[in-house]
């Protein structure tokens, strides 16, 4: 019936919705744009099925359905059955429900110590390699008691070719990322916001060395939101075709997803949610030697908040243990009592090596007066040029290590508009300057301000681990050398 297809007028909705779901689908990310129905069919048709017997859940037409994303490195070579080497890099839950005021994400740390179904205890990636995703599947079911109405399996391979075909994404990177060693792979990334394409980006969202699951999931996530950030949906139906090839070639999907009437289906579900924000449920858990550990009641509070799309408040996730807070405390007022310190001599020291390297003059060089008790400058700062549109502009970051781990910074560039400033949540007057806040859930993620001849913004960590409070603070002491 003609009511069972989509109009040309709802295109863009369509697109829209469906770059979510597809961003999300590597956690770190293969892209998609879907057209027409056969030209999806047909696409996912490129790959084999995934053999996954009765283990997912049916539901009525327009019901809220709950999606699994895995991402791997390659193929299991039997899609019911395991392959050595083969483990799944991202699980990640995607749960549609128009009635809900936002699309809730909800990603499994690899390292999560669970039990596999016949194997016992182990980390949650174990159970691709026993068993591909069938195996997978059960696993996440076991543990959650969530329903899933569909698998989709992206292989990575295919990941840089769908970001060269979009345009590459501008990320912020948050420190140097450096391996040469052979256990690990290759990557050779600097700190700052830049441009990143085809397999530096792929490295960069799937950097494993020195760094832990929560680390990395909070870097995959921060490359999703970039992403969807810049792509419009313009761009992504001028290159369907191309996308839906990539799409279609590295991925795997469950036999429903083959279906004509199955893929109207679940793109009518897309369609009512397209509108809709992206809600992130961050994953709660501590980190031991070797898993990541959570208990069931922490597992059955997140799939609550996963299916009422309840966004958890504070940071990411903890590397360390929290203590248990005695009393009500007083608000702190102090930069001391923010945990903050007087690092003005350590800040200055960095300006002047910005000016030594380049900036200044267009680019005037400000450093922060303050900085979190217990943090270094992590070298000297980076001085650089980020390319756009055939235009070079001037850039320097300022890199700080914080506590366990963790970092954040200080960014300048003469790029007055790039897309991470897009949109911010708040502008908000604090003595001369107008800071622009940008959240993460109740987290703040990233504050800048502008001046006549530049921008310049404190990020947080990846985990978001620094309070509003701070963050603005260490903005608010910045001052030009």
């Amino acid at each position: 019936m003609l009511d069972d297809v989509p109009r040309p007028g709802i295109w863009k909705r369509l697109l829209l919705g469906a770059v979510l779901i597809v961003f999300a689908a590597a956690g770190a990310t293969a892209v998609a744009a879907f057209h027409e129905i056969d030209k999806v069919v047909d696409a996912l048709e490129l790959g084999p099925e995934l053999k996954l017997g009765h283990e997912l859940a049916k539901t009525d037409p327009g019901k809220p359905q709950t999606l699994m994303i895995l991402g791997s490195d390659r193929r299991p070579k039997n899609n019911a059955e395991g392959a050595a080497g083969a483990r799944s890099d991202t699980i990640m839950l995607i749960r549609l429900n128009p009635e809900k005021e936002a699309i809730a994400i909800m990603s499994l740390p690899r390292d999560l110590k669970v039990e596999i179904p016949g194997h016992g205890t182990d980390k949650i990636n174990m159970a691709y390699e026993y068993g591909g995703p069938r195996l997978t599947l059960r696993t996440v079911k076991r543990l959650t008691g969530l329903s899933v109405n569909h698998v989709i399996n992206v292989n990575f391979r295919g990941f840089w070719r769908a970001v060269n075909a979009v345009g590459c994404v501008y990320a912020d990177i948050d420190r140097r990322y450096y391996n040469d060693l052979a256990e690990y792979t290759y990557i050779n990334l600097q700190p700052g916001y830049q441009r990143l394409c085809g397999t530096d980006a792929l490295q960069y969202v799937r950097f494993r060395h020195e760094d832990n699951d929560l680390v990395r999931s909070g870097r995959q996530q921060d490359f999703l939101r970039l992403a969807k950030q810049q792509i419009t949906t313009s761009e992504l139906f001028e290159k369907r075709d191309r996308l839906l090839k990539i799409f279609g070639r590295n991925t795997t999907t469950d036999d429903g997803l083959r279906s004509r009437a199955e893929v109207l289906r679940l793109l009518k579900l897309v369609l009512g949610t397209a509108n809709l924000p992206i809600r992130e449920v961050h994953f709660e858990g501590q980190i031991g030697p070797s898993y990541v550990e959570a208990s069931d009641a922490q597992v059955k509070r997140l799939v609550d908040k996963f299916l009422e799309v309840e966004d958890s408040p504070g940071p990411r996730g903890e590397l360390k243990p929290q203590r248990k807070k005695k009393g009500r405390k007083k608000r702190p007022r102090t930069p001391e009592e923010l945990g903050l310190e007087d690092a003005s001599a350590f800040g200055q020291e960095q300006a002047l090596l910005a000016v030594q390297s380049g900036a200044g003059g267009s680019l005037p060089v400000l450093y922060p007066r303050l900085r979190m008790k217990g943090s270094l400058y992590i070298d000297q700062p980076r001085v650089y040029k980020v390319r756009h549109d055939g235009e070079r502009y001037g850039a320097y970051r300022m890199v700080l290590r914080f506590d366990f781990g963790e970092y954040y910074g200080l960014q300048g560039l003469t790029w007055k508009d790039p897309p991470i400033l897009e949109d911010p949540a708040e502008v908000r007057r604090i003595g001369r300057r107008k800071y622009e806040l940008h959240y993460d859930g109740d987290r703040l993620r990233l504050v800048a301000w502008r001046t006549p001849k530049a921008v310049y913004w404190i990020s947080n960590t990846l985990l978001l681990t620094l309070s509003e409070r701070q963050m603005l603070a260490n903005a608010r002491s910045t001052q030009r050398l």
